[in-house]
C-alpha cells in the first residue's frame, strides 16, 4: 500500500494516499496545455485534474463507506487517476456470501460517479441551458462540461471487467466462487493486463489511452501483490518468521544494566522476564528516558500492557492485532513458555522474502 504513494490525511478513520501517477497526470497536463494554449489554459488543466481528483475520491469513500457498513475493515485508500485501489482485510474463507458483498462494494464506486454525473448533467442543462454533447467532450476550457463527462466516463470505465478496475472486481468474485481466491485474483489480473496491452496499442491514435494503460497495470500490479501478501498472511504460521534468537531482560535489572545488553542486541524492544515467566515490555528508547531521571529498576518502567500469541498462529491473526492495538513487539508462546517474539522490522523482513518465494514457486507452476 506505500509503494509509490504519498499520504495526504484520513476520511470518516480511512487513511488515504496518493499514488505519484497523480502527479505525473498533474506534469503531462501542464506541459500539454502550456506548449499548444499557454500558461493560462494550463492552470484550467490543473484545476481539470483538480476535479477529476475530487471524482475518484468519492469514488473510493463509496467502496470504503459500502464496505465499512458491510462489516468489512478498511485500512486505507491509494488513489489513482482512473480510480485508485481501496484495502481492505480479509475476514476469512471466501464464499458465496461474502462473494455478493464484494460485488456490492465494487458496484458502490461506479455508481456513485453514474449518480454524479447525471445529476450535474441535469442542473447543467436545466440551469445553465448548457450543450454537453459538444466537442471536446472534456477539456480545461469547460470545466463545469468536463466534470459532467469525467464522472459519466469514470463510471463507465470501471465498470470494464479489467482488474483492478470495479468490473475485474466483480469477475473476481465470480471466478472466487469457483477457485482459489488468489487464482481467481490472479486470473482477474491477468485479464486486466490485456486491457492495459490494448489500452498502450490505442495510445498510438490517442496519448490519453496510452497513459490510461500504464495506470490499469500499474493498479494490476499492486493487486496482484495484495493478493500475495494476503495469501502468505493467510497460510504462513508465526513459528516460521519468529526470531528464536533475541535478547530478553529481567524485571530485576537496572536501568544502567539493561541498557548495556540493548547496546549489544540489534532489538529495539525487550521481553521481561521474572524467573520463567513472561511480565513486561520496554524499548530502548524508554530505558533511555527512565535514565535520565536516575537509574532504577527495569520492573519500575516496563510496560506490563502487552499482547502474546501463539507459534501454531496464522500471520493473519498477528497483523490484525498489530494494526488494532498499535503494538511493535509480540512476544510468542509455546506452552506458556517463551519461544520467540515478533516485531513489525522482522516481519516486514520476512513477508517480502515470503511473497518472492510464493511469486516464485507460482512462475515455475
Amino acid at each position: 500500500m506505500r509503494s509509490w504513494s504519498i499520504p495526504i490525511g484520513r476520511l470518516f478513520g480511512v487513511e488515504l494516499r496518493l499514488h505519484l501517477t497523480f502527479l505525473f497526470l498533474l506534469m503531462f497536463v501542464w506541459f500539454a496545455q502550456s506548449a499548444t494554449k499557454g500558461p493560462a489554459l494550463a492552470g484550467r488543466g490543473l484545476a481539470l485534474v483538480g476535479l477529476v481528483f475530487g471524482s475518484v475520491v468519492l469514488h473510493e469513500l463509496a467502496h470504503a463507506l459500502v464496505a465499512i457498513r458491510s462489516g468489512v475493515k478498511v485500512r486505507g485508500i491509494v488513489l489513482l487517476p482512473i480510480g485508485g485501489i481501496t484495502f481492505m482485510e480479509n475476514d476469512g474463507p471466501h464464499t458465496g456470501k461474502s462473494a455478493t458483498r464484494d460485488i456490492r462494494i465494487s458496484a458502490a464506486g461506479p455508481l456513485i460517479n453514474l449518480g454524479i454525473g447525471l445529476g450535474s448533467a441535469a442542473a447543467c442543462v436545466l440551469l445553465l441551458h448548457m450543450n454537453l454533447l459538444g466537442r471536446p467532450l472534456i477539456s480545461p476550457e469547460n470545466l463545469a462540461k468536463s466534470f459532467v463527462w469525467s464522472n459519466l466516463f469514470l463510471g463507465l470505465f470501471n465498470l470494464l471487467p479489467a482488474y483492478p478496475m470495479d468490473g475485474g472486481r466483480v469477475l473476481r468474485s465470480v471466478f472466487a466462487q469457483r477457485m482459489d481466491y488468489v487464482q481467481a485474483t490472479r486470473k482477474a489480473v491477468t485479464i486486466g493486463q490485456g486491457f492495459a496491452a490494448l489500452f498502450m496499442v490505442a495510445g498510438i491514435w490517442s496519448p490519453w489511452l496510452m497513459m490510461i494503460g500504464v495506470f490499469v497495470f500499474i493498479g494490476a500490479q499492486i493487486e496482484d501483490r495484495t493478493a500475495i501478501f494476503q495469501s502468505v498472511l493467510e497460510t504462513v504460521r508465526i513459528e516460521e518468521v519468529m526470531l528464536t534468537d533475541f535478547a530478553t531482560l529481567s524485571s530485576a535489572d537496572t536501568l544502567e544494566d539493561a541498557l548495556h545488553k540493548a547496546v549489544h542486541s540489534l532489538q529495539d524492544e525487550f521481553p521481561v522476564i521474572r524467573g520463567s515467566d513472561l511480565v513486561g515490555i520496554i524499548s530502548r528508547q524508554r530505558i533511555l528516558d527512565a535514565l535520565r531521571s536516575g537509574n532504577g529498576y527495569v520492573q519500575g518502567v516496563m510496560s506490563r500492557g502487552f499482547q502474546i500469541a501463539q507459534k501454531t498462529e496464522s500471520l493473519a491473526v498477528i497483523f490484525r492485532r498489530i494494526g488494532s492495538k498499535g503494538l511493535s513487539l509480540v512476544p510468542v508462546v509455546d506452552g506458556g513458555r517463551l519461544v520467540g517474539i515478533v516485531t513489525m522490522q522482522n516481519l516486514t523482513h520476512s513477508m517480502a522474502l515470503l511473497a518472492e518465494s510464493r511469486k516464485l514457486q507460482r512462475a515455475e507452476e
